[in-house]
């Protein structure tokens, strides 16, 4: 099993229900961010990073207008994976936002 294929096993066993289909491919194009320590996982309680995933991955990946909206679809991912889970893999929380905003076509 490749490093990659590892980490995606370890992204279904989290219990979250996703497209596992559409999971493979959104980890996929998050490139070797996923094999880095301090990338693999969202830092829910740090706005900065939570305000680059807004700008970086809502607006300029997905194409998605600038609103309040992203920050509800934020919050309500953080709820979904659990607000105390401190390992929060980023390619499950994408994964999440992208069926939220109806954008699996992006990663077809």
């Amino acid at each position: 099993m490749t490093k990659f294929e590892e980490a995606v096993q370890s992204y279904k066993a989290t219990g979250i229900p996703v497209d596992n289909v559409l999971l493979e491919k959104v980890a996929k194009s998050l490139g070797p961010s996923i094999f880095k320590p301090d990338a693999e996982f969202v830092a829910a309680s740090d706005k900065a990073e939570l305000a680059t995933i807004r700008k970086n991955f809502l607006i300029k990946k997905l194409g998605l207008a600038d609103g309040p909206e992203l920050d509800k679809a934020i919050e309500e991912v953080i709820d979904k994976m659990g607000r105390s889970n401190p390992r929060k893999p980023r390619a499950v929380f994408y994964t999440l936002l992208v069926e939220k905003f109806g954008k699996q076509s992006l990663f077809a």
